[in-house]
Order: structure tokens, then sequence, then C-alpha cells
């Protein structure tokens, strides 16, 4: 599987940005999928998850009731829709996938990465 993320760009806080990640290869719909960030001089983390069957969704708490994640199946791509945006959201977010697995929050869990794209969040 390949991964493509797009959609990120410069926004004033409480602004939205919504974030996509296109997936090529075969069985795409049998993945897990999840959004990770990472701000200059931090680790990356955690940001949300949805498994493989699409029905369970895993948030980290900074982002639960602001950001939605989902998944078009027959598009091929997840969304990262992200709310009431605030300058500590600024990071490069990457999209990955697992196959047949849970909505986890473990980045190691995630074999394949797709390339960053950056969210910049102005106050």
């Amino acid at each position: 599987v390949q991964l493509q993320a797009s959609g990120g760009g410069l926004v004033q806080a409480g602004g939205s940005l919504r974030l996509s990640c296109a997936a090529s290869g075969r069985a795409y719909s049998t993945y897990a999928m999840a959004w990770f960030r990472q701000a200059p001089g931090k680790e990356r983390e955690f940001v949300a998850a949805l498994d493989y069957i699409g029905s369970n969704t895993n948030y980290a708490d900074s982002v639960k009731g602001r950001f939605t994640i989902s998944r078009d199946n027959v598009k091929n791509t997840v969304v990262l829709q992200m709310n009431s945006l605030k300058p500590e959201d600024t990071a490069v977010y990457y999209c990955a996938a697992q196959s047949l697995g849970a909505a986890s929050s473990d980045s190691i869990r995630y074999y394949y990465w797709g390339q960053g794209t950056q969210v910049t969040v102005s106050s």
C-alpha cells in the first residue's frame, strides 16, 4: 500500500482544515488507518485512528470533539476533518496503515506510512 497525504496549509486559530490520505494498492478496505503528527522538536504523536472495519475510532484526548476521522473505501481515502484548530495543532501530519488492524494509537503497529503534510495554525 502506498499512501499520499494532502490538504495541509496555513489557517487561523478557530479555523478548519480537511486532510486526505489516498491509498493505492490492493485490499485497502482491509487496512486500519491512522493519523499521527510531529511538531518541531517534539516526538511523533498519535492523533486519530479507524479500524479496518470502519466502525471503531480512537482519538487523542487533545483532539477529541474537534477532529473526525472517516474513510471512503470506494475512493480509497481516509479523511481527517479538523475543526476549531489551535496553534498547538501545528505539525507535520502523517497517515499510516496496518493490515486487518484495530484503531491503535501505537505507531509501531503501522507498517505503511505516507509522506507528511504541513499544518500551520496561526494565533
